[in-house]
């Protein structure tokens, strides 16, 4: 399997050594590494091996590799709450642009991840039949 890097993305350079990394472990597609920036103790980051912007554009083989990874980290930290997270875009807040998926400890109700309640949308019945069917047609 040929690999994909942008010689100028910061995680392509950590996955080829050429910047240090505090790795967790590596597999043939992914690299898993603590976050230097973290929001709780254990915050890390999985990275496939493929440089894409989007996960989207990742291959399947890369991304089936990435959540048996999560949950082994999830394990090892001995943690019961926890979340995965990984965004795609400026505006879903993508901040490096090397799709990655953050599995963040959630030792208690400050530390971690804070999410605040968010406005909800309550369609009818009718609108989500109508995004069912637009989504269903085009898988």
């Amino acid at each position: 399997m040929t690999n994909h890097f942008d010689d100028d993305c910061i995680f392509c350079k950590i996955i080829k050594g050429e910047i240090p990394s505090l790795k967790i472990l590596e597999t043939d597609l992914s690299y898993a590494f603590l976050d230097i920036g973290p929001v709780s103790e254990g915050h890390a980051l999985i990275i496939p091996k493929y440089h894409s912007n989007r996960m989207d554009e990742v291959p399947d083989e890369y991304l089936a590799d990435i959540l048996p990874i999560a949950k082994k980290l999830a394990r090892a930290m001995d943690i019961k709450d926890y979340n995965i997270l990984q965004n795609n875009g400026k505006i879903a807040f993508q901040h490096v642009f090397h799709v990655h998926f953050h599995v963040i400890p959630k030792p208690n109700e400050k530390e971690g991840l804070v999410l605040t309640e968010w406005p909800r949308v309550e369609p009818s019945k009718e609108e989500l039949a109508q995004v069912l069917e637009r989504i269903v047609s085009k898988l």
